[in-house]
């Protein structure tokens, strides 16, 4: 019968609980350099063993090995680990919607506010948007992100200056 590394080493279950609790307690990328340390001292430096025992990434546990070897703290930076909006994506479009749009816009019937309003659906928008074929950037647009963008807009209408005046 096969003995786990843990078994070998002595390291028990509640020591197990005990480790994996404590170090959800330390915070990034000190947490990492922690579950170096315990890997290397109760797990023989071996990260998938980690991975069964505590169950924390190897590729975790291996950051942070390279860390305690090299001295060297790898920066966490969380701000860039999300999808980009589409107007992040295609800073055009939103002025390609505009353009759109404007056609199909009527003004408010009271004429209390200086907002168009639109029955243009997002499908619709989307469809003339790849109509269009805006230089290959509407065929990655999924209707989700143009009805996003469609309910967040609003169309200014703008007086023309039409003096009559020549």
């Amino acid at each position: 019968m096969k003995i786990s590394t843990a078994e070998k080493n002595g390291v028990t279950p509640k020591t197990i609980e005990t480790i994996g609790l404590l170090v959800a307690q330390i915070p990034w990328p000190s947490r990492r350099q922690a579950m170096a340390e315990v890997t290397t001292m109760l797990l023989d430096g071996k990260p998938r063993v980690a991975e069964d025992v505590f169950g924390w990434s190897r590729s975790t546990v291996e950051l942070g090995m390279n860390e305690l070897r090299t001295g060297i703290s790898c920066v966490n930076d969380l701000s860039n680990r999300r999808k980009q909006k589409t107007e992040e994506k295609y800073p055009e479009m939103l002025a390609d919607i505009h353009s759109i749009m404007k056609s199909e816009c009527q003004a408010d019937p009271q004429l209390r506010t200086t907002l168009a309003y639109t029955n243009m659906s997002a499908s619709a928008v989307r469809e003339a948007l790849l109509a269009k074929r805006l230089d290959g950037r509407a065929s990655a647009l999924f209707a989700d992100d143009v009805k996003f963008i469609t309910h967040h807009t609003t169309v200014n209408i703008t007086p023309s200056n039409t003096t009559g005046a020549g």
